[in-house]
């Protein structure tokens, strides 16, 4: 009994360990930490352009903290005002809610936590402007987006895509304290990004949208008018692409990347729309997430090639 009873006893507390990882992962995917990397990789980048360098380790840090605060408290909150189509989709029938491993009151309490804690962390540590729009995104990701625009029109991502298109607005204010004409055409950037990234996911999981009666465009309109959708998006984000160029003074490294990056998104986009299948969607959809990627990585590395 001395060598099993220590063995036994090991077992249960081995269990609540396992449980209690369990659930820290069930509460970190209501944040949808996917989402969150992409709107840092916006924010990162925007830093150092608004710095025309690299800004101070400590700014960076407590910008990116906040901004993922506040994403991850709006991403909880539309997952509890979504928990009852996310149990009819395929892609999202699996999210804690769903599965019962959080319930509804919980995530709620966790998501306004986190929305309370980001906002004070970016207005002490950083500036009141930064927070005010960080906060100003996760009201509008909420209250526009999800509680009124996702289920009632066709339009619902072009204008809810609005508030991922927030974070370089902060990014620029948490160096500067102040907005300008540079970060504005960012936010076009991203707000014009959005619909040909979210269109072409919603192609493949078209019944899912369809089996919860979510207007998403694939669904409401034909391929045809979808795909078409997508590539005249495209065109659009390529124009202010290059608008930028001249409204923030952009150096070669930006000028080739993008000249680059944008013919590929715009070959992707007609080929969708010339053979409109799933598999050239999500060809779209995965390069979408490269292109925004590489796109302000160029913004980054201009800036230190040219001021350092």
């Amino acid at each position: 009994m001395s060598v099993v009873s220590p063995l036994l006893e090991r077992v249960p507390a081995g269990e609540r360990l396992r449980s209690r990882l369990l659930h820290v992962r069930a509460y970190l995917a209501l944040t949808k930490p996917r989402i969150i990397e992409l709107l840092l990789v916006t924010t990162l980048p925007t830093m150092f352009l608004a710095r025309r360098g690299v800004p101070s380790v400590a700014l960076m840090v407590a910008t990116l903290a906040g901004g993922a605060l506040a994403a991850g408290g709006a991403n909880a909150a539309n997952m509890v005002v979504d928990c009852d189509i996310d149990r009819l989709m395929n892609r999202t029938k699996n999210r804690p809610l769903v599965t019962g491993e959080v319930s509804p009151v919980s995530a709620l309490v966790f998501a306004l936590t986190l929305e309370v804690v980001a906002f004070v962390e970016l207005w002490q540590a950083v500036n009141l402007l930064s927070a005010s729009l960080a906060l100003s995104a996760s009201a509008y990701y909420i209250f526009v987006y999800t509680l009124w625009l996702k289920r009632s029109t066709v339009q619902n991502i072009v204008v809810g895509g609005a508030a991922g298109a927030v974070p370089v607005l902060v990014a620029w204010a948490a160096v500067t304290d102040r907005l300008a004409w540079a970060p504005a055409v960012l936010f076009a950037v991203v707000f014009l990004w959005t619909p040909p990234h979210f269109w072409a996911l919603a192609v493949r999981c078209r019944e899912d949208y369809s089996a919860a009666r979510i207007p998403m465009l694939p669904v409401v309109v034909s391929l045809d008018r979808a795909a078409r959708q997508i590539f005249l998006y495209t065109l659009a984000l390529v124009a202010v692409t290059l608008a930028f160029i001249p409204v923030a003074h952009m150096g070669l490294v930006y000028v080739i990347t993008t000249g680059v990056i944008d013919v590929v998104f715009v070959g992707y986009a007609l080929r969708l729309w010339r053979v409109q299948t799933d598999e050239a969607a999500m060809a779209v959809f995965r390069y979408s997430i490269t292109y925004l990627t590489l796109l302000f990585v160029a913004v980054a590395v201009d800036v230190v090639v040219r001021y350092h």
